[in-house]
Order: C-alpha cells, then structure tokens, then sequence
C-alpha cells in the first residue's frame, strides 16, 4: 500500500473541490449518487465502519480503509474527519490504485 501517495491525491482532489467529509457529507454524497469512492479511518467506530461498509455495499461502491482520524484529516486540509467521499470517477481510481498497490 502506498498510503502517502494515495494521501497527496486526496489532497489534490480536496483542492479541486472533488471531496466531501464529515459523515453527514458523506452520507448525502453516496445517497444522491455522486460519491465514486469512500475512505474511512481505521480509527473511526465500529458503529460508522459498519453504517459505510453496508451502504457502500449495498449500493456497489468502493470503500477503503486509510489511515487514522488524523492523517486523513491532514490530507484533506481539515482536523480530524473519520470519512471522505471522493466525487471524481479518475481521481478514485488513481486514489484506489495507489491503496492496493504494494
């Protein structure tokens, strides 16, 4: 896994304005269909862990695990965030392959 790339590319994705966070955000984005990928924090709560995995799931969409509350609130330009929606088809995809690249 090569998380810090996939980290700058979260951030360049924030930058242009392709992200949403915040579980409200998130929740809404992959409601309305216009989420392409959700990274959850391996420190977030079995409670929302759950709650994403089973909407992602349900509705065929990528959800990955990266980092702590911490990193990927730094990665986005904010404080601590438990989960990010990336909005971008292209941007998800480079984000996912820099996740499950060894």
């Amino acid at each position: 896994m090569n998380s810090k790339k996939a980290l700058a590319m979260l951030g360049m994705a924030t930058r242009a304005g392709k992200t949403v966070s915040g579980e409200f955000a998130v929740e809404q984005s992959v409601k309305q269909g216009t989420a392409r990928l959700v990274l959850l924090a391996e420190d977030a709560s079995d409670n929302t862990k759950k709650k994403f995995s089973n909407m992602c799931s349900y509705r065929t969409l990528p959800c990955l695990f990266l980092g702590d509350k911490e990193t990927l609130g730094k990665a986005i330009g904010k404080e601590f965030r438990a989960c990010v929606a990336v909005e971008d088809e292209n941007l998800s995809k480079v984000i996912m392959g820099h996740i499950s690249s060894n």
